[in-house]
């Protein structure tokens, strides 16, 4: 659009200096001319002189054109500069906040493979974890009773007791064909077993124990490689 507009600037302005040209010439036949010559030379004149008017108009508007997309292209330029200066500290505040989040996180040591592993109590922290990307998380909500059982990922599991006063449950949870109990565990408390299909443990953790239903989350290894 700017290049446009500039190339018809260059067109006006040449257009605006020969019509100049034409009209001096023009004008000083008009002063050599007598009788009726002169009247039609005068006439020429007036004619190319309205001409030069037109187009001296014709070059002012191009002119102001360029000038007003210059300043458009300069009001867009700055806003998408806010923009991006905008994004930027969205996405540094974001970073921030996950890194303290991750900072926050609980540890605990797992039963299995007695490693510190990185414990989500809230959905925040969970989130944190996911953004983290070690393991793979599948977040569930298990109402109490065997018809209620449900599969999280490869493992099917089931809420056989809940006792919300003292943030305790036993669940069942069976895997590769075998079940096996875990009793009285304790919210945030992370439950590790093995599976065929990886060398380091699966990880229940339990955030919430209602009623009748608990509220948590299974953490899998990102790596399956079958255990030998």
């Amino acid at each position: 659009m700017r290049i446009d507009s500039d190339a018809e600037v260059r067109r006006s302005r040449a257009s605006v200096e020969n019509l100049q040209a034409r009209l001096a010439e023009e004008r000083r036949l008009a002063q050599q001319a007598v009788g009726q010559a002169k009247i039609d030379a005068q006439r020429k004149v007036d004619s190319l002189q309205e001409k030069v008017t037109q187009e001296q108009a014709a070059q002012q508007a191009a002119i102001q054109q360029v000038k007003q997309t210059a300043d458009t292209a300069t009001t867009q330029l700055a806003s998408v500069s806010t923009d991006v200066g905008n994004v930027k500290t969205d996405l540094g505040a974001t970073k921030s906040q996950l890194e303290q989040t991750i900072a926050n996180l609980k540890r605990a040591t797992g039963e299995l493979d007695n490693h510190a592993s990185l414990i989500a109590t809230n959905a925040s922290e969970l989130k944190a974890l996911k953004e983290l990307g070690e393991r793979n998380y599948f977040e569930f909500k298990i109402p109490k009773g065997d018809k209620n059982k449900q599969r999280v990922s490869d493992v099917m599991v089931e809420l056989k007791k809940a006792d919300p006063k003292h943030n305790r449950f036993t669940l069942a949870i069976t895997v590769d064909d075998k079940t096996v109990e875990k009793k009285d565990r304790t919210i945030n408390e992370p439950i590790q077993f093995y599976t065929s299909k990886a060398r380091q443990p699966d990880e229940i953790v339990v955030n919430q124990v209602q009623k009748n239903m608990i509220v948590g989350y299974l953490a899998t290894p990102k790596v399956q490689t079958p255990r030998s």
